[in-house]
C-alpha cells in the first residue's frame, strides 16, 4: 500500500486492512512455493544484512539516541542495540533457516485401513501469522525467516522505540524475496508507529490466523486480553536453578553464573536460584564471590541470609519476580520435593535446571517440574532457538496448545488429514 507516514497514522483502519489483505494473498503463493525459492530468498536476505552491516549501526543509533532522551531502562537499550555480533547472528540465523530441513509436504504417519485406504497427516502451514514485538530488531529478521520457510506470510509490528532498525532490517528483507522471485507482501514491515495498529491487527481475524506477542508482560497481556486470533505467548521468565546435595560443585558454580550474568535481560535468565540445605554452606559463598565480582544483588530467605550475612531479605513478591536486571533471589530448601514444589508454585513454566550427579533425581525433575524447557546439569540461558538447533525462534510458548517452548519451523505449521485411496469407497 502505498502512503504518505501522515497517511498511516491518520488512517490506521485502513492501512492496516490493507497489509492483512495481501498478506493473505501472499500466505496462498507461500503455501505452494517450493523449498529451493524460499531457500534462495533466506540466504539473499542474509547476504543483503552482511552487505547493510553499517548501515544498520547507523539507523539503530537513531533509535538507541531517541531511546536514551526518552529514559528507556538499561536492559531495554540493551534489547534495542545492534551491534557487529547481533547482525552476524542475524544472518547466520536465517542461513541455518535455509539449511534446514523444509516441514511443509511432509506426510507422516501413513498407514493402511482395513478398507483398503491409506490415512495419515500432512504438515501445513498456518497462513498469516502476526508478529508483535518491542526491542528487539533481531526479531524482524528472525520472525520474517521462519515464517518464510515454514510457508506463512508476516505481519512484522515492531516497537516505536525500534522504527529506524526495523525499516532497516525490513529493506534487506524485501532484497531477499525479490532475488527469490517471491511476493513482496510475504513479510509485511509495519511501517506506522501509531498504537492503534496494533489493535486493528488483533481484530484482523479474517486475515491473520495466529497472533505472537514479543516483550514486556504489560504488551503481552494486552495482546491477550483483546485478541480475537489465538495467541501463542508466554507472560514471565521466572526461571530457576535448583543445586541438589548430589550436585558436583563446580559444575554449579559454572551454571548458576552464567545462567545468572550471562546477559540480564532475556527470559531465560535466572531469577531464583534453589539450593540444598546441605550444602548451602559450601557453594553460596562461593557464588557469592561471583556475583559480587558482577555486582549482582542478592536477597535471600532466611536460612540464606545466615550463610550469606549483610544480603537483603527476600520478600515473597520475589519469589515471582523477573528481574531482567542484576538481582537474584535465593532460597535454601530441604531437597528435591521442597524445589520442585517452590518451582511449580512460584515459577512461570518457562524454563528450570537441576545441577545434580544422581540420575534418579534427574529425572524426577525432568517428569515433575511443568516447564516448557527443564534441564539437567546446563545454565537456562540455552533455552533458545538458535541454541537448540531450530535456526531461530519465533518466541517461547509457555502454553500447551498449540506449541511449547522455544517456536521454530515446526511450531508454525499444523496437521492435516490426508487420504490415499484407488477408488474405494465406504460400504
Amino acid at each position: 500500500m502505498s502512503a504518505t507516514p501522515d497517511t498511516l497514522q491518520s488512517d490506521v483502519a485502513a492501512y492496516m486492512a490493507e497489509v492483512g489483505r495481501r498478506a493473505r494473498a501472499a500466505g496462498r503463493a507461500l503455501a505452494r512455493a517450493e523449498t529451493g525459492a524460499k531457500n534462495a530468498a533466506l540466504l539473499a536476505m542474509a547476504d543483503a544484512i552482511d552487505a547493510a552491516a553499517e548501515t544498520l549501526k547507523v539507523e539503530n543509533a537513531k533509535d538507541l539516541e531517541a531511546g536514551r532522551k526518552n529514559g528507556l531502562d538499561a536492559a531495554m537499550l540493551d534489547r534495542l542495540t545492534l551491534d557487529d555480533a547481533r547482525i552476524a547472528g542475524m544472518a547466520e540465523g536465517l542461513r541455518q533457516i535455509a539449511s534446514l530441513p523444509d516441514p511443509v509436504g511432509a506426510i507422516s504417519d501413513l498407514n493402511y485401513r482395513p478398507s483398503g485406504i491409506q490415512v495419515g497427516r500432512m504438515r501445513v502451514p498456518l497462513g498469516v501469522i502476526g508478529i508483535i514485538y518491542e526491542s528487539r530488531p533481531n526479531v524482524t529478521a528472525d520472525a520474517a525467516g521462519l515464517c518464510l520457510k515454514s510457508g506463512n506470510a508476516s505481519i512484522l509490528r515492531g516497537g516505536s522505540e525500534a522504527i529506524h532498525s526495523n525499516m532497516a532490517v525490513a529493506r534487506c528483507i524485501r532484497e531477499g524475496l525479490a532475488a527469490a522471485g517471491l511476493p513482496a507482501e510475504a513479510v509485511q514491515v509495519v511501517e506506522t508507529t501509531d498504537r492503534a495498529a496494533v489493535g486493528e491487527l488483533l481484530r484482523m481475524k479474517d486475515c491473520v490466523d495466529v497472533i505472537v506477542p514479543r516483550g514486556g508482560k504489560g504488551l503481552i497481556e494486552r495482546v491477550s486480553s483483546e485478541s480475537l486470533i489465538p495467541v501463542i505467548k508466554h507472560l514471565d521468565g521466572v526461571c530457576h536453578v535448583y543445586v541438589d546435595d548430589e550436585a558436583d560443585m563446580d559444575k554449579a558454580v559454572r551454571v548458576a553464573v552464567n545462567a545468572k550474568t550471562q546477559r540480564y535481560g532475556t527470559c531465560n535468565t535466572m531469577e531464583t536460584l534453589l539450593v540444598h540445605a546441605a550444602v548451602a554452606d559450601q557453594v553460596l559463598p562461593r557464588l557469592k564471590e561471583h556475583y559480587d565480582e558482577k555486582g549482582v544483588e542478592l536477597r535471600g530467605c532466611e536460612r540464606t541470609r545466615k550463610v550469606l550475612s549483610g544480603i537483603g531479605a527476600a520478600t515473597e513478591a520475589d519469589w515471582f519476580e523477573e528481574y531482567l536486571a542484576p538481582v537474584l533471589a535465593i532460597r535454601v530448601v530441604d531437597g528435591l520435593d521442597a524445589a520442585m514444589e517452590h518451582i511449580n508454585t512460584y515459577g512461570s513454566h518457562h524454563t528450570d535446571s537441576i545441577v545434580t550427579e544422581n540420575l534418579a533425581r534427574a529425572r524426577r525433575f525432568l517428569r515433575e517440574v511443568d516447564s516448557s524447557s527443564v534441564m539437567v546439569n546446563a545454565s537456562t540461558r540455552f533455552a533458545d532457538g538458535f541454541e537448540y538447533g531450530l535456526g531461530a525462534e519465533i518466541g517461547i510458548s509457555t502454553d500447551k496448545l498449540h506449541a511449547r517452548g522455544p517456536v521454530g519451523l515446526e511450531g508454525l505449521t499444523t496437521l492435516k488429514y490426508v487420504v490415499l485411496g484407488d477408488g474405494h469407497i465406504r460400504q
